[in-house]
């Protein structure tokens, strides 16, 4: 599919300078740039490459001033960077602007579904669910007896998503997630055997949640496992049973959240982090990377290490550990030295 700079200044309210009927096909870096693609300039750390790159159009700040001839057409914008990810997020959208239903696929005779919709070869729909208008179920995907998809919710091949599950508008599911399995419920006998506590929850994701490529978010034991408007979360995640996740937070990738833990909103977690069950963990938080959590955190801290520490007295305290051989021989030295005085 091809656009002219005339029509991609149209859809980002830019201004072009060069030639408006230039067409560009692919997206590219600015110093991987060919003729027929298009890029864009917003570290200036990048600028000379504006100069040498083949790219047919390349999106600008409106403040950028050029030192030498460019080859290429200008669009200017207010903000190259987000533009350029609002091309990114309309490429996606006709990218995948399927509708219809594939065959074979196994749809239950009650399911509802709204207009607009695509449901891809080999899925399997189950009883009572019901599903909104432009949703997107890619080929492979299994949807359990009554789950509810929001409205414009895409659903990426290979997902499975147990019954009971809520998912709410504009949410992202990437291939291999998991929705609604069992979470880990035993209780232990007298003869140290484990019999399995019955797992009736569901899952609820709010409106805006995306889900990373693998990524596990079990059923509670009871009530709800719920995930709030805005929650991002990164692959391989595994978040237990019974867990609720704030607006708006972000989780990096290997993250392991226990049972019953409630996490606030805006917090922001690290990659491999894990979290022990039924803590609370404020608001605007912040989690560096591989730090154990194994108590309650206020609003705003700030913590790294396992077990975790405030981030502050991490970096002090990391100039010690590093230090830790030199500061032991010198210690010893100093008791030799009083030991051979006394």
């Amino acid at each position: 599919m091809k656009f002219t700079a005339q029509q991609i200044a149209e859809i980002l309210e830019g201004e072009i300078e060069g030639n408006t009927e230039v067409e560009v096909s692919k997206l590219a870096k600015i110093e991987e740039g060919t003729e027929g693609s298009l890029t864009f300039l917003a570290n200036p750390k990048y600028t000379p490459y504006i100069y040498s790159t083949k790219a047919s159009i390349t999106i600008v700040n409106k403040s950028f001033k050029p030192e030498n001839k460019l080859d290429t057409t200008l669009i200017r914008v207010e903000d190259a960077y987000k533009s350029f990810s609002r091309l990114l997020e309309y490429y996606n959208l006709i990218k995948q602007n399927k509708t219809g239903i594939e065959q074979p696929s196994h749809i239950s005779g009650d399911v509802v579904y709204g207009e607009n919709i695509y449901i891809g070869a080999f899925s399997y729909i189950g009883d009572h669910v019901k599903i909104g208008n432009n949703v997107k179920i890619f080929p492979g995907t299994y949807i359990g007896d009554n789950v509810v998809i929001g409205d414009h919710t895409i659903i990426f091949s290979g997902a499975k998503i147990y019954s009971e599950t809520i998912i709410g508008n504009y949410c992202v599911i990437n291939s291999g997630v998991i929705i609604g399995a069992d979470g880990f419920g035993f209780a232990p006998g007298d003869n140290g055997e484990y019999s399995k506590v019955p797992q009736i929850g569901n899952v609820i994701l709010e409106d805006f949640v995306d889900i990373g490529a693998t990524t596990t978010i079990d059923r509670a034991t009871l009530g709800s496992t719920i995930i709030r408007k805005g929650v991002k979360l990164d692959n391989q995640i595994q978040i237990a049973h019974n867990v609720e996740i704030g607006k708006n937070t972000v989780i990096a990738a290997q993250t392991g959240i226990a049972g019953s833990t409630k996490i606030g909103e805006n917090c922001v977690i690290g990659g491999q982090v894990g979290i022990v069950g039924h803590l609370t963990i404020g608001n605007n938080v912040k989690i560096q990377a591989q730090s154990g959590i194994g108590r309650n955190v206020k609003d705003n801290e700030v913590l790294q290490g396992s077990p975790a520490i405030a981030y502050g007295d991490y970096n002090k305290s990391y100039v010690h550990f590093k230090n830790l051989p030199k500061i032991i021989k010198d210690i010893n030295e100093i008791e030799k030295k009083i030991h051979g005085n006394s």
